[in-house]
Formats: structure tokens, sequence, C-alpha cells
């Protein structure tokens, strides 16, 4: 989704984990939660047995069983770490816009918009 010519974004991510949840009706490209790949770890370990040979074992056989959607999930989880680890992201929410401008600690995404179609307006 793209968001709205209010703001004259090409990206809009909103980068958040369950602690931190974000709401607004604005669009954006891309959702970044911190926490998914603790929670992906989470889903694959239940129930495993405590010989480690026999959870490794589970936990391959899982993988496979999950397939292409959730290798997908997997690497999208981990690989959103690492967008917002390269972006410097300290705070959490985080809306990003174009990868150029952070509002952090706002978690209307509506309001977090405005506040940057502002900052454009005032600084074009």
């Amino acid at each position: 989704m793209l968001v709205s010519g209010a703001v004259g974004a090409q990206e809009v991510w909103v980068i958040t984990d369950s602690s931190n949840p974000v709401t607004g009706k604005a669009a954006f490209t891309r959702l970044i939660e911190l926490d998914a790949p603790q929670r992906f770890e989470a889903e694959l370990a239940v129930q495993l047995p405590s010989d480690p040979q026999r959870a490794a074992a589970l936990v391959q056989q899982r993988l496979k069983q999950g397939s292409q959607p959730l290798q997908t999930r997997m690497r999208n989880a981990y690989q959103g770490v690492a967008d917002a680890w390269s972006l410097g992201i300290t705070t959490l929410p985080a809306i990003v816009v174009d990868q150029r401008y952070v509002v952090y600690g706002e978690p209307d995404l509506d309001k977090a918009l405005a506040r940057v179609a502002q900052h454009r307006k005032d600084k074009p």
C-alpha cells in the first residue's frame, strides 16, 4: 500500500514491537515487528523434548512442514530487524518515511505522518 498524497511519501515503514502498538488509518508499505523473530522461535520451540538431538530433529521437521510460507515469514522477520538496525532506530514505535524521516514514540500513524508532512512543508 502507498501512503496518500498528503505526505507525498513513497514508502512508510512502521517499526514497533508487540508492546508498542501503532494505530491509525493511513496506509503503510511495511510493518516491522522487532520481536517477531522471538515469537517465531517460540512457535518452533513449543513442546520440544529435552533431548537436544530429538529437539533439533523436531524443529527441522516443523520447518519442512511449514514449507515456503514459513521460510518467508522467518526471512521477513529477521530482515526487518536488520533493516531497522541499519537505519539506527532507537525508540519504538518509529514511523520511517522514505528512509529519510523518522518520527519516534508516536503510536498514531496518522499523527506521525502529519508531522512529517508539516516538516516537509516548512522545510521543502
